[in-house]
């Protein structure tokens, strides 16, 4: 610092700021760091982040918000750095014996007792201390309102402006010297930064107050710069005051950026041109494509963009399309793709990863994959080794995080691109707990934006990395009630942003959909406008509803449809009747003895003997079948009975089978029914037994569909299976698209069917009972569903509130939807407890008070249970063990005690299986990783179930058996209810 800045302030004062410290020995690499420094060090840090990070439309808004151009960077760089204001007390300047005598013997003193006895975090204290400053130096009102938060909440949690005073004045300092050392520390700051005159301070005034959104963006890159700049390697501690400039801190903050490999997006984006499609795909656009395309060209603003097409329309391709033009329309620096699960992410991630190869060479080397067992991913694992890090995923390696983010003994991991040359992974540094969404583009779940709408710790952090993104949003249908309720209120936060989001559905309600459209307008204007507004019903199929704030604050929607690249179907759907059985109940427990591969031909449950006597009839000339059960243990069983009439021909998938066959076996239903390609010849006979895993993103083509009763749009998700691609010859009994229901019993002697309790309790009795209505009139009267024509009539009708159901079975649709609106109203009101926004406060004009009542640190696992709601689950890792050593399930041995060779990860990894959640409590009380998996970054956390040499295991009150074919069987225990 020249000697001339000190002319404003008494010759004491620079003895204060030379003792004054921010960080200690033990955090800044053996040396303390003053606070002026580190404020500086992440000021500077911040200016990098503004030129080689932020949105331009980020900068354009903060710009705005500084009073005019050029003028956001300073502001910005201002509010970042003044984070750390209350580490200025006595309560923070005790805690460091040695560096705590200095600042006494420079004049700041306190009563050592009064300050012992009790505690005042310093960013609590920062908000207090910068709220008086700021009035002190003419701030109005309006604009310390907003500004304090961003100090006192940057340790993850906005307070209350009740919670800032420390019980007692000594914590803050008394006299007039505390006083002045910390006005000049913060007037030392700001002039060090730019700001002139007789008070710098008052010059940093903005000029407009930024909505909550920007607030919330703000507040994250706080922490981001905040914890780059507590990185001890590259901001080492200086104790001189004379060496303290930011010039130099400028130049640490630099030589950190290169170092970490830290960098944005795309940028400036120019307008993708009529070309870009095909250059992006190699192929021409389709019908419903070309209309999310115009869509988005007609929007007057950012806004929301709901697609809605059959499957295997190209929905996907349509919204990166639609993505890239809205990132260059409006400033966006990336994408996030949310995916329904983590199975659906990983693919999702390599096409993702292709055509940003194509928009510009290198960025499919800034995507990141955000799910709970990415390690899993090979191509992920792949390009993480390519980087010269062992394969070793940050947040895998290291499980605890100090206030600032850092791990325990490693802060950001390898330096640059590491050992290995050219990085082919975003920097470790955004791939650390919390960061992920920061990566220039994403794909994982669509747990990552519900996430962000919780009222967590660090939230901030996830809604800065989605606010400078597009975000699209995959089979959003698939959201129940409990996940609608955070969708709803990220679309809001987005809404408010101005972020532009594209969901994609295959159909969905009229009333969900206008749900979607009113949360994303509410974050732009008043609820009530935005609840009142009508939003027409698409008149075709494919269509496109997009909604925007107009420039009159009124807002504008736009509802287009197109026709289907494909002609409509005509799906014959058939009933298999499906009577009671003493069997049915909500466990739908065929596990004791029929789901045995031991078990004799003649066990077969009723339902699954009608299954094998009427494929028995329809294949007699060959053909591929989709059979899709709604829970395991049925498709087990069904499974063992066409396996004896079928043999070899017979397939299972579904969630209960190691990681490792899962894989394989799905890849293999992928290639035998893929589109029809030169010189690959599809089975003469096969039969597939799924669950749901077959419902999202399963690109299989099936001469025939049997599948049990789901709720109508699921259903229709199911059958488009059937007769997926054109080209492909078939036997003449399937010749025409075929659905067969079953898991219901329509001739009930004119009452209301039966259906599995099993079902009722995974979708509740009320939708199932009018989607079997329509069943019920499509097959009395021998017809067939126009498809995909007639999805959205079908959809419309179950999910709206006309009578659709026969007379007999008014009464028990009354009861039903009484029993469905009463348990959908019990699950908005469990998701209220933990939403961002507290009902009622949506209108708040600052972030004070966010998290009251809020959560704190969370495990994986209890986010993932955060936002979904149902039974929680946990996942095994599958070993067979005996006296003396340990076998992978791939038969790789282990060490005496379980330890894993770097060559034989991925032995061990494969044998991951999730279990029923009716054992979620025997297996965290019994279970536990081997001796030899304490040490080791990913396994040390895992829980391993151990198999005898029959592939048996005991755990608590269950029989649990791996069965090659079957996947895992569970028997025993009490019944789960």
């Amino acid at each position: 610092m020249t000697e001339d800045r000190w002319q404003w302030y008494p010759p004491e004062v620079r003895g204060w700021l030379g003792v004054l410290w921010g960080k200690s020995a033990g955090r800044a690499g053996g040396s303390a760091n003053l606070l002026l420094s580190h404020m500086l060090d992440t000021a500077a840090v911040a200016e990098v982040v503004w030129d080689r990070y932020l949105p331009p439309v980020t900068k354009r808004r903060l710009d705005a918000v500084a009073g005019g151009r050029e003028k956001g960077r300073r502001l910005f760089s201002w509010l970042c750095g003044i984070h750390d204001f209350g580490k200025a007390v006595p309560a923070f300047q005790h805690m460091d014996s040695d560096l705590a005598d200095a600042v006494r013997g420079s004049g700041l003193s306190w009563n050592k007792f009064a300050v012992k006895s009790e505690r005042w975090r310093h960013d609590k204290a920062g908000g207090r201390l910068l709220r008086a400053a700021l009035a002190k130096a003419g701030w109005a009102e309006e604009q310390v309102d907003w500004v304090w938060p961003l100090v006192a909440g940057h340790h993850g949690r906005f307070p209350t402006l009740g919670q800032l005073p420390p019980k007692k004045e000594d914590l803050q300092g008394k006299g007039p010297s505390w006083k002045l050392a910390q006005s000049a520390l913060v007037e030392v700051f700001s002039r060090e930064l730019g700001f002139a005159g007789e008070s710098p301070l008052a010059a940093a005034e903005p000029a407009l107050v930024p909505g909550r959104a920007m607030q919330l963006q703000l507040s994250g890159y706080v922490v981001m710069a905040d914890w780059i700049a507590s990185d001890e390697r590259h901001f080492a501690g200086v104790t001189d005051l004379a060496k303290v400039t930011i010039a130099q801190a400028r130049h640490r903050a630099a030589v950190a950026w290169s170092s970490l490999g830290l960098r944005g997006g795309w940028g400036a984006l120019p307008t993708p041109g009529p070309e870009a499609f095909r250059d992006r795909f190699g192929h021409g656009t389709r019908p419903s494509q070309d209309l999310v395309l115009d869509v988005a060209r007609r929007m007057g603003g950012p806004g929301l963009v709901i697609v809605e097409a059959p499957m295997g329309e190209g929905k996907t391709k349509g919204a990166l399309a639609a993505a890239e033009l809205l990132a260059a329309r409006y400033g966006l620096d990336g994408v996030y793709l949310g995916m329904p699960t983590q199975a659906t992410s990983d693919p999702m991630f390599t096409q993702v990863r292709s055509w940003l190869r194509n928009v510009e060479e290198g960025l499919e080397d800034q995507v990141a994959l955000l799910h709970g067992k990415r390690m899993f991913n090979k191509e992920w694992r792949g390009l993480l080794e390519d980087a010269g890090e062992g394969s070793q995923d940050a947040d895998a390696r290291y499980s605890t995080v100090d206030e600032y983010g850092m791990q325990s003994d490693c802060f950001g991991g390898c330096e640059g691109g590491g050992e290995g040359g050219e990085r082919r992974a975003p920097a470790e540094w955004f791939l650390g707990r919390r960061r992920g969404l920061l990566s220039p583009f994403a794909v994982g779940t669509i747990d990552q934006l519900l996430f962000a709408a919780t009222r967590t710790k660090h939230v901030m952090l996830r809604m800065a990395g989605l606010v400078g993104k597009v975000v699209v949003l995959d089979e959003v249908h698939a959201a129940d009630v409990y996940m609608s309720q955070f969708l709803l209120e990220g679309l809001w936060w987005l809404g408010q942003a101005g972020v532009p989001v594209v969901l994609l559905s295959a159909t969905l309600p009229p009333e969900q959909r206008r749900r979607l459209v009113a949360a994303y307008l509410a974050g732009t204007q008043s609820a009530e406008a935005a609840a009142a507004l009508e939003v027409p019903e698409p008149q075709g199929y494919p269509s496109v509803t997009a909604a925007w704030p107009g420039r009159d604050g009124k807002p504008e929607v736009l509802v287009e449809s197109t026709e289907s690249w494909r002609d409509d179907l005509r799906v014959r759907v058939e009933v298999l009747d499906e009577p009671p059985t003493r069997t049915d109940s909500l466990t739908d427990s065929l596990t004791d003895f029929r789901t045995d591969s031991r078990a004799g031909e003649n066990d077969a449950a009723p339902a699954d003997s009608a299954v094998v006597d009427y494929l028995r009839e329809r294949l007699v000339d060959g053909g591929c079948v989709l059979v899709i059960r709604n829970t395991v243990d049925r498709a087990q069983s069904t499974f063992d009975a066409l396996r004896k009439e079928f043999g070899a021909d017979v397939r299972l998938l579904h969630g209960r089978l190691h990681t490792g066959h899962r894989a394989d076996r799905t890849q293999e239903v992928l290639n035998l029914l893929a589109p029809p390609a030169e010189g690959v010849e599809r089975p003469g006979r096969l039969i597939v037994v799924a669950t749901q895993l077959a419902e999202q993103s399963f690109d299989v083509d099936a001469d025939l569909l049997i599948t049990d009763l789901a709720p109508m749009d699921l259903l229709l998700q199911r059958i488009g299976r059937l007769h997926r691609h054109d080209g492909v010859k078939r036997p003449a009994l399937l010749e025409q698209p075929t659905v067969v229901v079953t898991g219901i019993g329509l001739d009930g002697g004119g009452g209301a069917p039966h259906m599995l309790r099993a079902s009722e309790g995974i979708y509740g009795r009320y939708l199932l009972l009018r989607t079997a209505a329509e069943v019920e009139r499509v097959t009395a009267g021998g017809g067939a569903w126009s498809i995909p024509g007639q999805v959205p009539e079908l959809v419309a009708r179950v999910y709206g509130t006309d009578r659709v159901v026969p007379e007999a079975w008014g009464e028990a649709e009354t009861q039903a939807r009484r029993e469905w609106e009463e348990r959908q109203a019990e699950r908005r009101a469990k998701a209220a407890e933990y939403v961002l926004t507290r009902a009622g406060e949506h209108g708040a004009p600052t972030l004070a008070g966010l998290h009251y009542g809020g959560h704190g640190t969370m495990a994986e696992g209890q986010f993932e249970a955060l936002v979904r709601d149902g039974d929680r689950s946990v996942e095994v890792v599958l070993v067979h063990g005996t006296e003396d050593r340990f076998r992978a399930v791939t038969g790789r041995r282990l060490g005496p005690n379980g330890e894993v060779a770097a060559e034989v990860v991925d032995d061990v990894l494969c044998g991951t299986v999730r279990l029923p959640a009716k054992l979620t409590e025997a297996a965290e009380q019994g279970l536990g990783p081997l001796p030899g998996w304490r040490d080791h970054p990913w396994l040390r956390y895992s829980l391993a179930l151990e198999l005898d040499e029959q592939g048996e295991a005991s755990l608590g009150d269950f029989r649990l058996r791996y069965d090659e074919a079957l996947g895992l069987v569970v028997s025993g225990g009490r019944p789960y209810r």
